[in-house]
């Protein structure tokens, strides 16, 4: 296996997820730290406009979003699984509700009087001018909650979560799962980075117990590499033939009347609109890959799931 390459940052909620997955599978992973605004030269050379936080890099192969990063992890190292087995339906659709409603909800409280200062850039007027900026500029499908809205929003969602962890370790059973991952991340985001929200755990007290227990998976080691490294990396290898890497489903779903080989577009629904352009290799239930040339990073294979993504042809 080519070793995996993570571009994140630090601070990236999104990337702790992916990092703790990566823990949890005791996998080996090289880092490569992308700015948390724009200008990100390096990022769009590998995936062609799309500039969220994290993507997984293998060789000449670009993955966007956590979702299906954590899809090609586990087909890399299948043992812890984040699968489990019986609820596997039950467990995505609380990862897609943790990932979304939850996840905004936690960015709104987060940004509130009480929490001012302390989170990603404090309450809504503090945040610096750039980061402000930059964030407007990519975009929202997502309608706002008020400060005032979210904290009953959040507090009822940590009631919720701590139901379900009343009689049990972890949020479906004896083992985390990938439900799990994608309800810590934005506990992270708001209880372990800011501790003046760390009051709210005293009235879930199984949910406490829940964040030690997954914080304990420990941290992920991994070896720092420039993004002009990681760009070499990609311009020396070739794609992984369709079907023969770790998204291994080639069978074409036509929803849109594109055939492949068409130049298209692949763009975020919701946050992160920017589109990612290149020809159209794959468009199976689960992904659309397209292939694209730039003049550093040589021919890559950029990687979206396909829920959460709009095709449309260029």
């Amino acid at each position: 296996m080519t070793e995996l390459i993570l571009h994140h940052f630090p601070a990236s909620p999104f990337a702790e997820k992916v990092r703790l997955v990566v823990a949890y599978k005791r996998l080996a992973c090289r880092s490569v730290i992308v700015p948390n605004i724009m200008p990100k030269p390096d990022v769009l050379a590998l995936t062609g406009g799309y500039r969220k936080t994290p993507f997984l890099q293998i060789g000449a192969d670009i993955y966007c979003d956590t979702t299906l990063i954590c899809d090609v992890l586990e087909q890399l190292q299948p043992t812890p699984t984040l699968y489990v087995q019986p609820g596997l339906a039950l467990a995505r659709i609380l990862a897609q509700w943790a990932d979304s409603t939850l996840f905004w909800a936690a960015v709104t409280y987060n940004r509130g009087p009480k929490t001012a200062g302390h989170g990603l850039g404090g309450a809504l007027p503090t945040i610096p001018a750039d980061i402000f900026a930059d964030r407007k500029a990519m975009g929202f499908n997502v309608e706002w909650l008020t400060p005032a809205d979210a904290t009953p929003a959040y507090q009822t969602y940590l009631a919720r979560l701590a139901d379900l962890l009343q009689t049990q370790p972890y949020l479906l059973g004896q083992q985390p799962c990938i439900a799990d991952f994608c309800a810590y991340h934005p506990l992270w985001m708001v209880h372990l980075r800011v501790p003046a929200a760390l009051h709210l755990l005293e009235h879930a007290p199984s949910v406490k117990r829940w964040l030690e227990r997954m914080r304990s998976i420990g941290q992920c080691s991994m070896q720092e590499l420039t993004a002009s490294d990681a760009i070499g990396i990609a311009a020396q290898a070739e794609p992984v033939p369709l079907g023969q890497g770790p998204l291994t489903d080639t069978t074409v779903q036509d929803e849109h009347g594109i055939d492949l080989g068409s130049p298209v577009t692949v763009a975020a629904e919701s946050f992160g609109l920017e589109p990612s352009a290149g020809e159209l290799v794959a468009a199976t239930r689960t992904h659309y890959t397209l292939r694209r040339t730039d003049p550093r990073a040589g021919t890559v294979h950029v990687h979206f799931p396909r829920i959460g993504y709009v095709l449309k042809r260029s």
